[in-house]
């Protein structure tokens, strides 16, 4: 981003880290985004440097894009701030990094580890969790019972649940000391509704007990401790969008 080069003020709502472009549009349309003491309308262009308030507070300076993996342990939120959380992703990070606006680009529920996205780039959030950009994400399940053979064309073919349509892209045996273990599954999406899998499984009438996401795009989680990070370069970033 050009500090000097005019943007659309919901793109720099939305780079800030506020809400989603799709957000930023509504609260103009509201009135309630100002450039520069003025209220705006929809369309209009403005400078980083200008004096943009959302809500009536000033929107933080737009930071350095910056991007990173953690591996989530099992029991921690992924979430800003949760009252009802004993610790969120975001107190695992540095302390220096604690102190920027980031955010998670896809979500894993408190009980489940493995790969998070942490930005503060609101585009490339955008592009990891839409769904028309198909990016796949691989996981490695434990469940409670052997799956049988016979249920895997149903999860594939996919389920009504709960109000939305659920379905894996991919279901093959996960990597075990065990041979023929049939509990231990490699999934993939390319999708991610909420406790996607967990509710895909449960309709089944499986309970998946462990889930691990191992890799995002062509990204994987390597040499990472569980709470550890890893900042990604431009190169890494490409990959992570497969």
């Amino acid at each position: 981003m050009n500090p000097l080069e005019p943007e659309r003020v919901q793109k720099i709502i939305s780079n800030a880290g506020i809400c989603s472009r799709r957000e930023a549009e509504k609260l103009i349309e509201a009135g309630k985004v100002r450039v520069n003491g003025k209220t705006i309308k929809l369309g209009t262009k403005a400078l980083t440097t200008d004096a943009i308030f959302v809500n009536n507070k000033p929107i933080l300076k737009v930071e350095e894009p910056i991007t990173l993996i953690l591996n989530k342990p099992k029991g921690i939120v992924c979430s800003n701030s949760d009252p009802f959380a004993n610790q969120t992703v975001f107190e695992l990070l540095p302390s220096d990094l604690q102190k920027k606006r980031l955010f998670c680009a896809g979500r894993l529920d408190k009980d489940s580890e493995g790969m998070l996205v942490i930005t503060n780039d609101g585009a490339l959030t955008n592009r990891l969790t839409h769904p028309s950009t198909n990016i796949i994400k691989r996981y490695r399940i434990t469940l409670n019972k052997d799956l049988k053979p016979s249920d895997i064309p149903m999860l594939l073919k996919g389920i009504e649940f709960e109000g939305d349509f659920l379905k894996a892209d991919k279901i093959i045996p996960a990597p075990t000391d065990k041979e023929g273990d049939r509990r231990k599954l490699e999934v993939h999406l390319s999708h991610g509704k909420k406790r996607e899998i967990r509710r895909l499984f449960e309709a089944h009438r499986y309970y998946v007990k462990k889930l691990v996401r191992i890799q995002i795009g062509k990204i994987k989680l390597k040499n990472i401790a569980k709470g550890g990070i890893k900042i990604l370069s431009k190169k890494d970033i490409e990959r992570l969008l497969g």
